[in-house]
């Protein structure tokens, strides 16, 4: 499969007293750059987190987003933890003693502080269990999202090599009568300018020229690369940068088939191939 770095999904679990939320987006990115936004009481449990999506993607820029939000029934089954808020006491007065200048704490503060409403509260590892399960659940949705819209990129990418193979295929039956006809132009020329009518002279001229303007090497480079990138789009995997290295290989050969160019078809078909090719880079950045 060809994945696209551009995905999103989302799962919801329900627990005793509050919702569990996580999500997962990304965008292209030269490497794999994972972003967490956890509420405190489940940074703890980032590192595995981290691990699990490690495993699945290579690139992209991705964001994990895992909420907590209390769920309108349990509002009423709500307790303070009397043992927690006993802690807290305890450590509030030794940090107002150390410096007498520090607020106090509110009493939101107070009741945001992990476990303090936790009469109700899953205990860590039950919620480990529980983020691990719904991670695993999006990562399924989002590699399917992913997998979906790198087949799109992958079918595009292979209508421009067409496109491409179709233009380049073009250009080698003309050669021979564009070179013959540059040769022609060209001796008119040379006999013109050479007073004594050197022939042998004109033709080692007219042959080095002819070598130069001769594009068969970069056709038959244009035509390896292309056949390189449609057995790279079928093995799959993650190919992005091997196809943008690729792209660079296809524009050096287009440029040069430009500049040898003493054909305005040909120098059409360079021009045409040249801009296929930057429609097809920038599909290839949003592909792993």
């Amino acid at each position: 499969m060809i994945y696209s770095m551009t995905g999103f999904a989302s799962a919801t679990r329900e627990l005793a007293t509050a919702a569990l939320n996580v999500e997962l987006r990304s965008v292209n990115h030269r490497y794999l750059d994972l972003q967490f936004r956890l509420p405190e009481e489940l940074r703890a449990l980032e590192p595995g987190l981290r691990e699990l999506i490690a495993a699945r993607l290579q690139r992209g820029k991705v964001e994990c987003r895992i909420g907590l939000n209390p769920l309108p029934h349990a509002q009423k089954a709500f307790e303070l933890n009397n043992e927690v808020l006993k802690q807290l006491r305890v450590l509030s007065e030794k940090l107002r003693g150390a410096w007498p200048s520090v607020p106090g704490l509110t009493a939101a503060d107070i009741l945001r502080w992990p476990g303090m409403l936790g009469s109700d509260t899953v205990p860590l590892d039950a919620m480990r269990a529980v983020c691990h399960e719904a991670l695993q659940s999006v990562l399924e949705d989002f590699t399917a999202s992913r997998a979906r819209e790198g087949e799109k990129l992958k079918n595009l990418l292979l209508e421009r090599v067409a496109s491409m193979e179709s233009r380049v295929a073009t250009v080698a039956p003309r050669m021979p009568q564009v070179i013959a006809a540059f040769q022609e132009k060209l001796a008119t020329r040379l006999r013109e300018a050479m007073a004594a009518g050197d022939d042998e002279r004109i033709r080692q001229e007219i042959t080095l020229f002819a070598n130069r303007i001769d594009v068969d090497e970069e056709l038959s480079r244009l035509t390896a690369h292309l056949g390189e990138i449609k057995r790279i789009l079928g093995a799959g995997g993650a190919v992005g940068k091997r196809l943008d290295f690729l792209m660079q290989e296809l524009n050096r050969e287009a440029n040069t088939l430009g500049s040898k160019s003493v054909d305005i078809e040909v120098t059409k078909v360079s021009l045409e191939l040249k801009l296929l090719i930057e429609q097809m880079r920038e599909q290839i950045q949003n592909i792993e």
